[in-house]
């Protein structure tokens, strides 16, 4: 971490931090004295200990403790300890042991399918650490350096990413301010890479510590899933789901594939998120979100990104039952020219669409009186005023189904768009978002007749 000699120093800890400065130490993971569980913030579940991940994933690569001690270079006892530690933790034997070697059980199979996930991802960033360091040799591929190997350490950097702020780190993790500076520098140290700067706005992440973040995100992310994993191989859907809910898939499809899956597996939690498309694709690509549903744009081989469409829709002009426009026949779109305008932001592709309208007719399209993608604005304007929405008929079904709003009869031009989910595409589900993403395909063919009926 940079640091500016000023009063907002971060300062080195002093003897009562040893504890922390122990756990913190660079040099390689203690595999059998340490938590199979990790410390992590509070009201959340302890995560696994990755330098135990990792002995375990060489034992079921060598087939022995003896072979992975070896690799690690560490005794075999403690090697054999920490698979003891791990499975103790997770609550099932991951191994069956026998004269032929150590073959892992079915749960066993599963957790590595979720280690190769998670060291993926480590390994790829100990090889981007390494390449930016012209004095250091490269890293071997499948070699994970020890300072990538604590998991609350992880956690840490990403909470004072996440805050900026250094008291707001301690604060999440029960710790003092010097032992998070303690885990800030060994990272520095080991990857050889400066990861925040301080600003007037706090402590930032630098430009490699954006790319750094985004990988050890993805990894803890991974991570959070093995428990999960597991449940689900004893027919128990569990965990938490992240929707990033664009506005074409949350008053109908997102709603009834809920109700369907919570019916199924209520000990699935669901949380969602109505951010902006852009700061939902950032968490997508973290892992922080599993996957998007909404109106689906262009990805490109480059972008990491791949669609499912699920269904598709046009756009339609909404108002209050009983507004003057409501007594024409037939509008054209050029004689609303001058009304008031409730329209999408102006990098959405409806508001594209609804331009199009007018350039096609070499006219320039009118300016909305008000730009926004919140369903209750739109709402509560189209009641109380005379103005004009531009939007799917799906995003307001029920208050067009109880008479309160009208579809105004405008043929408009090509403005039908897809709709479906967007997903990381070397990303792997969770068993609780893969049962969310069935019930969702599930509800789109409901959702299909019901916006086919409305239409009639």
């Amino acid at each position: 971490m940079t640091h500016n000699a000023s009063p907002g120093r971060i300062k080195s800890p002093g003897k009562a931090q040893a504890s922390a400065r122990e756990d913190a130490q660079p040099g390689a993971p203690s595999l059998g004295n340490a938590s199979a569980k990790q410390t992590t913030p509070a009201g959340t579940k302890a995560l696994l200990n990755l330098a135990q991940l990792r002995a375990f994933r060489l034992v079921a690569d060598r087939g022995s403790a003896t072979r992975a001690a070896a690799a690690l270079f560490r005794a075999q006892s403690a090697v054999t300890r920490s698979v003891q530690e791990l499975e103790s933790a997770l609550g099932e034997p991951l191994f069956d042991r026998g004269p032929s070697g150590m073959l892992p059980t079915p749960v066993g199979r599963a957790v590595l399918l979720r280690c190769e996930r998670i060291f993926a991802e480590l390994e790829e960033l100990a090889q981007w650490c390494a390449a930016r360091q012209t004095r250091r040799r490269p890293t071997a591929e499948g070699a994970l350096p020890a300072y990538l190997l604590n998991t609350r350490r992880l956690q840490i950097f990403v909470a004072l990413a996440r805050h900026r702020h250094m008291p707001s780190a301690a604060k999440t993790f029960g710790i003092s301010q010097p032992a998070v500076s303690t885990a800030i520098r060994v990272l520095e140290s080991g990857s050889g890479l400066s990861l925040f700067h301080r600003s007037p706005r706090g402590i930032l992440l630098t430009a490699e510590g954006e790319t750094f973040v985004l990988h050890v995100r993805r990894a803890l992310n991974e991570l959070r899933h093995v428990p999960d994993d597991i449940a689900a191989l004893r027919g128990n859907i569990q965990g938490a789901v992240t929707v990033g809910a664009l506005p074409l898939g949350r008053t109908l499809i997102l709603p009834k594939a809920i109700a369907k899956m919570s019916a199924e597996h209520p000990g699935v939690r669901v949380v969602t998120d109505e951010s902006a498309y852009e700061a939902l694709v950032a968490g997508l690509r973290a892992g922080d979100i599993d996957f998007i549903l909404g109106a689906l744009r262009e990805n490109d081989a480059t972008s990491g990104l791949r669609n499912e469409r699920l269904m598709s829709e046009d756009m339609v002009l909404l108002v209050r039952r009983d507004h003057p426009l409501t007594r024409m026949r037939e509008p054209s779109i050029m004689e609303l020219r001058d009304v008031q305008w409730i329209l999408p932001r102006s990098h959405a592709p409806a508001r594209a669409l609804f331009e199009a309208q007018f350039k096609r007719m070499k006219v320039k399209p009118p300016l909305p009186t008000v730009e926004t993608a919140d369903l209750a604005v739109i709402r509560g304007l189209l009641l109380g005023t005379d103005m004009v929405a531009a939007l799917s008929a799906q995003q307001l079904h029920y208050e067009v189904q109880a008479g309160q709003l009208a579809v105004l009869n405008v043929p408009l031009h090509n403005t039908r768009r897809d709709i479906g989910l967007t997903l990381r595409a070397a990303g792997a589900p969770s068993p609780a978002a893969r049962a969310l993403i069935d019930a969702i395909r599930l509800s789109v063919v409901d959702v299909t007749r019901t916006v086919s009926a409305a239409a009639n």
